[in-house]
């Protein structure tokens, strides 16, 4: 009988250990610079869930953070603005989890200087502007997207000596708030948070102009065995972190645009 209430016990035990293991542990998140302000809500109202668990989350390019899993970085999710960085960890065999879409973003211009809500690309060429600030297309989604727009309005090489080059698009904005730059082409999740929103106006860049801003997350290969990690990508899959997405202009799987 001993025996048998000694056993039982030991087991509650490892059950009880093995339930919190999903509630407390560390993850290390990499996400998009887009997600600077969205992402810090979406950790906050987590964390408010799983008040055990610690939660880094370190923002900046893509391509970069890309680059840096490949060589083992010790991160446990990566939330990229670009569908192909993760989709290439997934062929590389680096994932712990398939690869889901959480949002679809929109480039824009913006300025602290003058009313970019009036403002189109076509503007950029003009004497009075010039300093454009934009994020380096070699690794940042937003800078690809921004560089293909201007190619397509045919202004690339009419306002290529103007660029300044951020090293993500949080970078960039910060540029065009700054003054370093007269007018930045950023995120839409940029312009509109509450760093921004009351420095300067925007407007949307055609979307037609670009291929899609179509971002995605993935569990890392190196948390496949992190029970936290799971957690932390069902809930952004939930309404909590839906909503704070919608907040910043993001443009959610299976929802409309929503008007801005």
């Amino acid at each position: 009988m001993h025996r048998f209430l000694l056993i039982f016990l030991l087991h509650l035990i490892t059950v009880g250990h093995t339930a919190q293991g999903a509630e407390t542990g560390k993850l290390t998140i990499a996400a998009a610079a887009d997600l600077k302000y969205a992402m810090d809500e979406i950790v906050t109202s987590f964390k408010d869930r799983h008040p055990e668990a610690t939660v880094d989350l370190v923002t900046g390019s893509s391509g970069k953070f890309y680059e840096q899993i490949v060589h083992e970085a010790p991160f446990d999710i990566f939330f990229s603005a670009d569908i192909k960085f993760p989709e290439k960890l997934k062929e590389q065999g680096l994932t712990a989890s398939e690869v889901r879409m959480y949002a679809r973003g929109r480039i824009v211009l913006w300025s602290a200087r003058t009313d970019a809500s009036k403002m189109t690309l076509k503007n950029l060429d003009s004497p009075q502007i010039t300093r454009i600030a934009i994020a380096n297309p070699k690794h940042a989604p937003y800078g690809m997207r921004a560089e293909e727009a201007l190619k397509k309005a045919g202004l690339w090489s009419k306002v290529e000596k103007k660029l300044v080059f951020g090293e993500n698009v949080a970078q960039t904005a910060q540029f065009a708030e700054t003054g370093a730059a007269d007018v930045g082409i950023i995120a839409l999740s940029l312009a509109v948070s509450p760093a921004l929103k009351e420095k300067g106006g925007y407007s949307l860049v055609p979307e037609n102009l670009h291929s899609p801003l179509d971002q995605a997350y993935v569990v890392v290969k190196r948390a496949e065995n992190n029970p936290l990690a799971e957690t932390f990508a069902e809930f952004v899959a939930a309404e909590p972190a839906r909503a704070i997405f919608r907040r910043y202009g993001f443009v959610l799987p299976g929802e409309a645009a929503p008007a801005l």
